[in-house]
């Protein structure tokens, strides 16, 4: 009988992960997604939008930005 192993990564992990472990491309693996993750309303749509509008981490860190900036005048009052 063969042994189960749990790996806790992040999703760029896994590939990574699984070659270092020596499991090949074509071997099946079991992943389960974590329910945890859907206490996060909206997290998916709005990640499938990003990558659907080819923004990189630098834009979105800009984005954030402004609207933190944009935010800051009206927190103030």
């Amino acid at each position: 009988m063969e042994t189960v192993q749990t790996l806790e990564v992040t999703a760029g992990e896994v590939a990574d992960r699984l070659k270092r472990l020596g499991i090949g491309s074509d071997e099946i693996i079991r992943i389960t997604i974590d329910p945890e993750r859907e206490l996060i309303p909206g997290r998916r749509e709005a990640r499938s939008r990003v990558v659907a509008a080819a923004l990189t981490d630098d834009d979105i860190d800009r984005l954030i930005k402004r609207a933190q900036q944009e935010a800051e005048p009206k927190l103030a009052q």
